[in-house]
């Protein structure tokens, strides 16, 4: 079988490959577990590829609330989560009407608008579009930064128990499957499950990294450290 490439996607999520026939096999960022015959072991590997795949989506949508803001900023785009450049346009933008700041509490941040010398004005008056999208994003990455980082510790013990138990789940492999035949096919399953939690430990951990970065920068722009 041979194996033609595709397409690149972001570097840290690989490549996608076609195989000769119908069948495709996919390295992108998503954890898919094959079987490897022992009920326990299989709940085990199922279990970190779901809770892996939702940090995923939860990493990815922080990734996209961030995106959005820079590009309605005019910020420079890019392989980048920074947004205090987005904070200081808006604030330049409309320090005669509002009073722009970032608050912090916890894991949890937000944007703040306060209108300014409009006496009795009603607070329930819609903010300018470009205000309300800014309050909207910032609001949907705190909560994705929250996400992203609370799957981190449960991955990260999963995973460890999963590498340091290798030789252990071999043998239990070995004597579950029925036929040398299956031996061969389920110990395949299990080292290719192997590599596929190595690869998903890195890609978790940079995306806790880069969470916290986020989190981190909030506290600074808010004036608060962490």
């Amino acid at each position: 079988m041979t194996f033609r490439r595709l397409e690149t996607l972001e570097e840290h999520r690989g490549s996608v490959y076609e195989l000769d026939a119908a069948q495709t096999v996919r390295r992108v960022g998503r954890l898919a577990m094959r079987r490897v015959g022992v009920p326990e072991l299989d709940q085990r590997f199922s279990d970190a590829a779901e809770i892996f795949n939702e940090q995923q989506e939860h990493y990815e949508a922080l990734v996209q609330h961030i995106s959005s803001l820079r590009q309605s900023c005019d910020c420079a785009q890019g392989d980048t989560l920074a947004f205090a450049e987005c904070v200081g346009k808006i604030r330049e933008e409309y320090k005669a009407t509002h009073r722009v700041s970032i608050k912090l509490k916890g894991y949890d941040f937000s944007c703040s608008v306060i209108p300014l010398g409009i006496e009795g004005k009603c607070d329930d008056e819609p903010l300018p579009p470009h205000l309300k999208l800014a309050q909207d994003e910032l609001r949907g990455a705190s909560e994705k930064v929250r996400a992203t980082i609370s799957k981190s510790t449960t991955l990260q013990e999963l995973f460890g128990w999963l590498l340091r138990s290798r030789d252990q789940m071999a043998d239990q492999v070995k004597g579950a499957a029925p036929t040398y035949q299956e031996q061969g096919r389920l110990t395949e399953n299990l080292e290719e499950n192997m590599r596929e939690v190595k690869r998903a430990k890195e890609l978790s951990m940079e995306y806790r990294q880069r969470a916290g970065e986020v989190l981190t920068e909030a506290a600074q722009i808010a004036g608060t450290y962490l």
